[in-house]
C-alpha cells in the first residue's frame, strides 16, 4: 500500500462516504476535501468537515498507520497543529494535540470502493518487470494516451528550461554565449557532448563574435582549444591553424587546461570531433546574431536552411589532419540537424518565451509534430504495447513516462495510472 493512494482515494472521494465514522464513532461528512499539498506540511490544506454536527475547518494529514504520525516527528512540528482529522489505512494507536485533545482518525481501508482497490492492486502487483501497467496500458483510450504525452513532453521542456536557466545565469544572461554552448555540446553528440561543451566554456563567446568574419580564425580557436593543433603535420592549412591559434592565444590569453579530451574511439567519420568543429566554426562564419535567426524562424524548413552548413574545403578530403580521404561534401545532414532541433533548438526558444512572459506552444507542438518519432528502446518497447509515437513529440514523451513515472512507481501522479484505477 502507498500513501500515495490513500491520497487519490481521499482528493477523488474515491471511499463510500454515506457512513463514514471516526474510530471513536463520530458521524463525519466531507464538505471539502481540501486542496493537495504537495510540498511539506500537512496533505490537504483547508478542508471542510462535519464531524459530529460540529463544523470544522483545517487541514487532514494522511498516513499509512497512525503511528506514522510519531515517526515523522509531526507531534514536535508546529505545522500540524491545525489538523482535524488524521485519515489512516490501519488505525493502531490514538494522536493527541498539544492540549491533549485527541485528533479525529478516519480509518478508511473499510470504506474503499471494491473496484478502485481491485485495480490498485491489479497495478501494483504485476509480476511484469518492465512497467506495471504492461498487461493493461492498451486499454486506455488513444486520446488519454496523446493528451497525456503531449503535457508529459511540455513537462520534459520544462526541466530542461531550467537547465537552459542556470547555464544563462553563468553567461551573464547573453543569449547568443547560451546558444553557443548548448549547440556545442550537442555538435558533440553522446560521446563528445562535455568535451565541447568544455571547450565552449574555455573562453569568452565575445571571442567568437571578434573573429567570426574569418573561418580560418574561428577554426584556429576550436581546434586550438581542443588540443589539435599540437602534432608535427606537415601541411599548409595545419600549418596556418597553428600560427593562427597561436596569435589568438596571446591576444586573448587562451587557456585550455580544462578542456577535455575529444574521443574518435567507435565513431563513424562523418561525427569525427574534427569535422563536427570544422561544421560549428562555418555556422558562426555564416550566421552572425545566430539566436536571433533562430527565435524568428518558427517553420521546420526555414530551419533545416539555416543549419544547412558544410565544413571548410579542407575537410573535403580529410577526416584527420593526418590522413587524407576520398572526396565527399561534409554538410550537416537532416537527421543532425533533427537533433539540433530537438535537443537545442526547442528548449531553448521555450525558454527564451517563458522569460519574456510569452507561450509558443502551439508553434513548438507544429514543429516537434513535423519530426520523426526518435527510434530507441525505450519508444520501440512502448510500441509493442500498441503506444505507438507518431512524432518526436511523442517519442520525447515517451521517455520522460518512462524515466520519471515508471521507473519511479508514479502511477498515480499518470494520467494512464489514474485511467485504470478508475475502470469498472
Amino acid at each position: 500500500m502507498q500513501e500515495d493512494f490513500l491520497h487519490y482515494l481521499w482528493k477523488l472521494k474515491k471511499l463510500d462516504s454515506t457512513n463514514l465514522k471516526t474510530t471513536t464513532g463520530e458521524s463525519i461528512t466531507i464538505n471539502h476535501v481540501g486542496t493537495h499539498n504537495q510540498h511539506a506540511g500537512p496533505d490537504f490544506f483547508n478542508a471542510q468537515l462535519t464531524i459530529d454536527n460540529q463544523l470544522w475547518a483545517g487541514n487532514v494529514e494522511i498516513h499509512i498507520k497512525s503511528s506514522d504520525w510519531f515517526v515523522h516527528n509531526h507531534e514536535v512540528d508546529a505545522n500540524y497543529d491545525n489538523v482535524i482529522l488524521h485519515v489512516v489505512w490501519e488505525h493502531d494507536t490514538n494522536i493527541f494535540r498539544k492540549d491533549n485533545t485527541q485528533i479525529p482518525t478516519l480509518e478508511i481501508k473499510q470504506y474503499v470502493q471494491t473496484s478502485a482497490l481491485n485495480n490498485y492492486h491489479k497495478l501494483f502487483n504485476s509480476k511484469q518487470s518492465w512497467i506495471n501497467c504492461e498487461n493493461t496500458i492498451a486499454e486506455v483510450s488513444p486520446f488519454v494516451i496523446n493528451n497525456w504525452l503531449e503535457r508529459l513532453y511540455f513537462e520534459r521542456l520544462e526541466r530542461k528550461a531550467k537547465d537552459i536557466e542556470a547555464i544563462l545565469q553563468q553567461s551573464n544572461n547573453n543569449w547568443e554565449a547560451v546558444l553557443f554552448k548548448l549547440l556545442a555540446k550537442n555538435f558533440g553528440l553522446k560521446v563528445n557532448s562535455e568535451a565541447f561543451l568544455s571547450l565552449a566554456n574555455s573562453f569568452d563567446f565575445s571571442i567568437v563574435r571578434k573573429q567570426q568574419s574569418n573561418l580560418q580564425s574561428l577554426e584556429a580557436l576550436f581546434f586550438g582549444q581542443a588540443n589539435m593543433l599540437e602534432a608535427e603535420v606537415q601541411d599548409a592549412y595545419y600549418i596556418a591553424l597553428q600560427k593562427e591559434y597561436l596569435f589568438l592565444k596571446q591576444k586573448f590569453g587562451l587557456e585550455n587546461t580544462g578542456v577535455l579530451p575529444f574521443q574518435f574511439f567507435r565513431l563513424r567519420p562523418p561525427n569525427f570531433p574534427t569535422i563536427r568543429l570544422s561544421q560549428l566554426a562555418n555556422l558562426y562564419h555564416v550566421h552572425h546574431n545566430l539566436f536571433s535567426k533562430v527565435i524568428a524562424l518558427d517553420h521546420v524548413e526555414d530551419l533545416y536552411k539555416l543549419f544547412s552548413i558544410s565544413t571548410s574545403s579542407f575537410w573535403d578530403t580529410h577526416y584527420t589532419f593526418e590522413k587524407a580521404s576520398k572526396t565527399s561534401k561534409k554538410t550537416i545532414t537532416k537527421a543532425f540537424i533533427d537533433l539540433l532541433l530537438i535537443n537545442t533548438i526547442i528548449p531553448l526558444k521555450f525558454c527564451y518565451a517563458k522569460q519574456q512572459g510569452k507561450s509558443i506552444d502551439e508553434e513548438i507542438i507544429s514543429v516537434m509534430e513535423h519530426l520523426k518519432p526518435e527510434k530507441n528502446s525505450i519508444v520501440d518497447k512502448f510500441k509493442t504495447l500498441n503506444v505507438e509515437a507518431k512524432s518526436t513529440l511523442q517519442s520525447q514523451a515517451i521517455i520522460q513516462l518512462k524515466n520519471n513515472y515508471c521507473d519511479n512507481n508514479l502511477c498515480l501522479k499518470c494520467a494512464v495510472g489514474n485511467t485504470i484505477l478508475t475502470q469498472n
